[in-house]
């Protein structure tokens, strides 16, 4: 209880804070969005900027899982002229679906024997 009183005890009766410069509030602004820029912002654009760049270099075969959770191993693109591209994927044995790019979660690697 003591200590939230002893800033205030410090002052002698009558005087007032010293004010602080107009110039140092906007500063201490763009201080907080150049942080959270670089730390946040920019990262997060490369990432998708290089999932986007991995997407267009699709090839058959490679095996994909789209935003809704289904995995399958791409067979082909092809465009359209209202969707543009479209990724054709085999689900099942006789299943093939078409998905936009956009809807392509992640690639999945090949799976690798562990080695022991």
């Amino acid at each position: 209880m003591m200590a939230f009183g002893l800033p205030a005890a410090l002052q002698t009766p009558g005087t007032a804070a010293p004010a602080q410069p107009a110039w140092l509030f906007p500063v201490m602004m763009l201080t907080v969005f150049a942080i959270f820029y670089l730390l946040i912002i920019m990262p997060q654009r490369k990432k998708q900027k290089r999932h986007q760049e991995e997407v267009h270099k699709l090839t058959p075969g490679k095996q994909v899982v789209t935003v809704g959770g289904i995995v399958g191993t791409v067979v082909g693109i092809k465009k359209d002229d209202r969707l543009g591209d479209l990724i054709e994927l085999r689900i099942g044995s006789n299943t093939t679906i078409a998905v936009t790019q956009s809807a392509v979660g992640r690639i999945v690697d090949p799976v690798r024997p562990e080695t022991r």
